[in-house]
C-alpha cells in the first residue's frame, strides 16, 4: 500500500470512524460528492493511507477493508495495487464516548388536594435516583480521490451507537451492513 502524501490530504479535517455497529438503530449516513466528476470512468481503485489519519489495529483494518471491498465489488469496481488505479481510497475510523444521565423520580406520598372529603396538605415522600451510562459511538469516514488529479470526488461518513461487548461475528455483520448503507448511493447521480 502506498502513503498518499498530498498536501490536500493534510488539510482535511480529522474524521472519526465506525468499527463495529451493533445497536438496533441503523447507522446515520451522510455523503457528499463532486458534481462535476464523471463517476462512470472510475473502474479500479487502490487503498491508500490518509496522511495524519488515526490508525486502527491490523484486525480492524482488515475487517473494514474487506467490508468496503465487498461492497465496491458489487458496484462493479475492481481493487488493484497499481498506481494507475482510477481512484485512491482511504478511510479514518474511531470510537468516541458520550455520557448519558437518566433520573427517575418517585413520589410515595400524597401531595396537597382533596382526600376523603377534606383538603389534605400533608407532604409525601419523594426520591430521585440517577444513573450515568457510557455510550460508545463509532464512525467510519471513507474518502475517494481521482488519481489523475488527486482531487476528492466522494466522501461518506457513517456513525452509530455500538455495543463494545458484542461477539466478533456480530460486530463484523453490523460493520458490513453499515458499509452497505454508506455506499448505497455510490456512484452518485447528479441531478440536472
Amino acid at each position: 500500500m502506498s502513503r498518499l502524501g498530498l498536501h490536500q490530504l493534510s488539510c482535511l479535517p480529522l474524521l472519526v470512524l465506525l468499527l463495529v455497529a451493533t445497536a438496533a438503530v441503523s447507522p446515520d449516513v451522510r455523503y457528499n460528492f463532486d458534481k462535476g466528476a464523471d463517476f462512470a470512468k472510475f473502474k479500479t481503485y487502490k487503498w491508500v493511507f490518509l496522511k495524519d489519519a488515526q490508525r486502527v489495529n491490523d484486525l480492524a483494518d482488515k475487517q473494514i477493508k474487506a467490508a468496503v471491498d465487498a461492497e465496491l465489488a458489487r458496484k462493479g469496481l475492481t481493487k488493484v495495487d497499481a498506481e494507475s488505479a482510477d481512484l485512491y481510497i482511504g478511510y479514518q475510523a474511531g470510537v468516541t464516548q458520550e455520557k448519558e444521565f437518566t433520573s427517575i423520580s418517585s413520589d410515595w406520598g400524597y401531595g396537597p388536594g382533596w382526600y376523603r372529603g377534606g383538603w389534605y396538605t400533608g407532604g409525601g415522600m419523594s426520591t430521585t435516583t440517577g444513573q450515568t451510562l457510557t455510550i460508545y459511538v463509532g464512525q467510519l469516514a471513507l474518502d475517494m480521490y481521482d488519481s489523475a488529479n488527486h482531487n476528492l470526488v466522494w466522501r461518506g461518513l457513517a456513525s452509530k451507537t455500538i455495543d463494545v461487548k458484542a461477539k466478533p461475528d456480530k460486530q463484523q455483520r453490523n460493520l458490513a451492513k453499515a458499509v452497505a448503507k454508506l455506499l448505497r448511493n455510490y456512484p452518485p447521480t447528479a441531478k440536472k
